[in-house]
């Protein structure tokens, strides 16, 4: 027997159906009804049943408890009711990724609307967010509106990595260049954690699992219920530009992190599946890997398109996905979603074929399903099947289908298996690839494959609990998201993740009271990565504010005791020289990871991969070009503080986003501090000695370019490394702290196999 229960307007209601006690509240602009019995239900507008002496949520309005309805099945019976329930333009929508936006007010904007009505989409990217409190609000007004639709289905709400510093201090005193797709200034309350690259070299998984259970914690308070992260990448070319990122450039480094990393988000504790109302969907990235572009360059852009293997080690891209990501110990089992890279595997495939792995039927199919045995959802990285123009222009990236229409495009990254497209987000162009489908392997055909798709798809918005309760309370997010307790985890993550490289003669620690100097640091105009252009601006990368904290500040090298003098690692172009008019062609370049200027004599002659057909040569040497670094400035300014300092202390930190040349700055340096993403606070209470360095090189700083050039995309730790002026090898693994190398069970685990 079945009954319909009417919701009160009180703010507290009880209910007994048999056994089953129900308490009924009004919270924060939604319901919460809790049974002893059952699951609890959040909701706005839908009906509640009543069957068998448990509530459920009447989804699709229809008087009847339908199997997706019913939270005591099991969600593989739930997801095939739903999937099988829903309409074309339903799953077309379901199948597509939004594009990033905003949570910047507790309402919807006409444009988040129409994607969430109109458009059928269900996988919201969330980018800025104003407040903890605004956050939740704001996808409560996404799940409200999800709610009042056709059949209820809640939307599964993404962020990329969020919780980093990205080189902003504490007190905010540092406001660095934004260079990327995520805009971390909207983010101001919440946990702060080093970049991926510093949380590898701490080499310690106790505190991979404590970033994990803490940022899926202020996630889930946030309403965001998928991490598009892990970026599992072995980063065995030094030049690739998402190179800090990744989790190092050694393959079981970078397996045991991403393994530790989504086992903790995705794990909701005493659940038997593992899976519940703390868990966060990882999507990992990027199969089968992208750090092998040849020259190091970025497949965002066509310059970037083709991932090469010189070293015949395709295999070692797949150890974190295959033997990590995708084989947990906790009881979620594997990543619940993988994202494909750009890039061309270029020659992998056996049929001959080259295409992006996201159209890639060997790539998804034959490797990822079938050898590999994977499970959960494919999306393709952002706008595969768009549009482009010229190799130099960041616009779609279609690669090896670039004169195919877009609906040509879906169907094969359909026929790939791949489940979603990221970064796409109107239907028409799914609508038309389904008709291809018919009319090409039949109209049953056509619609088993889409209603597979959707039945992964909407396995990861039931397992973590969206159906029964998808809303959240601003006033727990205001509290939890970025706490104390949370807070204080991050910046202790990020104390440990400090890499002393250089301490000649003991140099540090440095006492506080000391007399410091910091010198102006110059930064030149030029283009970021996305080829968009920078001012020229000078700065105190550490504010003498902060600096007075620790220390008496000097405006003098002659009256200071010792010197700081924070740099960034080389900005090189990135790959290419633009031409002067379209209707030219520009040329390959060089990318550097030296300050100074670097001329390639020793790269090839002839590019392994090539081919686009906007170029009129399918050779991409760069052979014999130079490259100058924009901020070589920051080597002349080791270097004339240096000699201000006259014999003093002169304390270098690198703010790396990738290995770099040492040879241009150390002879110069004291001591040398490497960070990868942390606060100005945390490298001032290493420099003070209120806290010792134990951080370790996660990748190799190399000798000089030539060996760079020398070294294989496909091949880490396969570079000779620098050595300085004590005699150390910045090998991986490498650290110091005040009593000279490190040498603890870290040491040794992982490197050259």
């Amino acid at each position: 027997m079945k009954r319909l229960l009417i919701i009160p307007l009180l703010i507290i209601a009880l209910f007994s159906c048999g056994n089953n006690e129900i308490v009924i509240e009004n919270v924060d602009g939604y319901t919460l009804l809790r049974q002893t019995k059952g699951q609890t239900l959040g909701f706005t507008t839908a009906p509640i049943i009543e069957f068998d002496g448990y509530a459920f949520k009447d989804l699709n309005r229809n008087g009847e408890l339908d199997a997706y309805e019913d939270w005591r099945l099991p969600v593989q019976e739930r997801t095939a009711d739903l999937a099988s329930r829903m309409t074309l333009e339903e799953i077309c929508g379901l199948m597509l990724y939004s594009k990033a936006v905003d949570a910047d007010s507790a309402g919807l904007s006409a444009f988040q609307k129409n994607l969430l009505i109109d458009d059928h989409i269900r996988h919201m990217l969330v980018r800025n967010v104003a407040s903890p409190a605004i956050g939740a609000a704001w996808s409560n007004a996404v799940q409200a509106l999800c709610e009042s639709a056709r059949l209820g289905i809640p939307s599964n709400n993404s962020t990329d990595p969020r919780n980093y510093t990205n080189g902003a201090a504490n007190m905010n005193d540092y406001k660095p260049e934004l260079d990327g797709e995520f805009d971390p200034s909207g983010e101001n309350d919440i946990s702060k954690w080093p970049r991926e690259m510093g949380l590898a070299a701490t080499f310690d998984m106790d505190i991979i699992r404590a970033h994990g259970e803490i940022v899926s914690a202020e996630y889930r308070a946030l309403g965001i219920t998928t991490a598009l992260s892990p970026q599992a990448d072995v980063a065995s070319d030094p030049r690739w530009r998402r190179f800090y990122g990744t989790f190092s450039e050694d393959p079981y480094l970078c397996r045991d992190i991403s393994q530790a990393y989504c086992d903790a988000f995705q794990t909701t504790p005493g659940s038997k599946t593992g899976w519940g109302y703390q868990s966060v969907n990882c999507m990992v990235k990027h199969w089968p890997g992208g750090g092998t572009g040849e020259g190091g360059r970025d497949a965002h852009f066509g310059i970037g398109k083709y991932a090469v293997y010189p070293g015949g080690r395709f295999d070692l891209g797949l150890i974190p996905f295959v033997d990590g990501a995708f084989n947990l110990p906790g009881k979620t089992k594997m990543a619940s979603a993988v994202m494909p890279y750009y890039t061309i595997s270029y020659g992998q495939d056996p049929s001959g074929e080259n295409v992006g792995n996201g159209f890639s039927h060997y790539i998804i199919q034959e490797l990822l399903r079938d050898k590999y045995h994977y499970e959960g959802v494919v999306c393709t990285d952002w706008g595969i099947v768009r549009d482009y123009e010229k190799v130099y222009r960041h616009k779609g990236k279609p690669w090896g289908m670039e004169t195919a229409t877009e609906a040509e495009r879906r169907l094969k990254v359909f026929e790939a298996g791949c489940d979603q497209l990221g970064g796409v987000y109107e239907i028409e162009p799914s609508l038309e690839a389904f008709r291809l489908w018919e009319k090409k392997y039949g109209k049953e055909s056509a619609r088993e494959r889409f209603e597979m798709s959707a039945r992964r798809l909407l396995l990861n918005i039931f397992r973590v609990g969206l159906f029964e309760n998808p809303y959240v309370s601003p006033e727990n997010a205001a509290a939890m998201v970025g706490c104390k307790e949370y807070v204080a985890a991050g910046y202790e993550a990020q104390l440990k993740s400090v890499i002393m490289v250089k301490n000649h003669d003991g140099a540090l620690p440095l006492k506080k009271r000391l007399k410091v100097y910091e010198p102006l640091r110059h930064v030149p105009a030029g283009l970021t990565h996305w080829q968009k252009p920078t001012r020229e601006y000078d700065e105190y990368p550490i504010s003498k504010e902060l600096l007075s904290q620790y220390y008496e500040v000097s405006d003098t090298p002659e009256e200071a005791d010792f010197a700081i003098v924070p740099i960034k690692t080389p900005i090189g172009h990135w790959g290419y020289i633009t031409p002067e008019s379209d209707d030219k062609e520009g040329h390959y370049q060089p990318i550097s990871l030296q300050w100074s200027p670097y001329t390639a004599t020793a790269a090839r002659e002839v590019s392994l991969a090539g081919g686009d057909p906007t170029e009129s040569s399918a050779n991409r040497s760069y052979r014999g070009y130079t490259e100058i670094s924009s901020n070589a400035t920051d080597m002349d300014l080791v270097r004339t503080t240096g000699e201000a300092m006259d014999g003093k202390p002169v304390i270098v930190v690198v703010m790396a986003e990738r290995p770099f040349v040492p040879a241009d700055i150390e002879p110069y340096a004291s001591s040398v501090l490497i960070t990868f993403g942390v606060s100005n606070n945390a490298v001032l209470d290493i420099i003070s000695g209120k806290f010792e360095p134990c951080g370790l090189l996660p990748c190799q700083m190399p000798a000089d370019m030539k060996t760079v050039e020398e070294q294989c995309e496909d091949v880490p730790c396969d570079m000779r490394c620098y050595t300085d002026a004590d005699g150390n090898n910045w090998d991986l693994a490498f650290g110091l702290n005040w009593s000279g190398r490190i040498n603890d069970a870290r040491v040794g685990k992982y490197g050259k196999k």
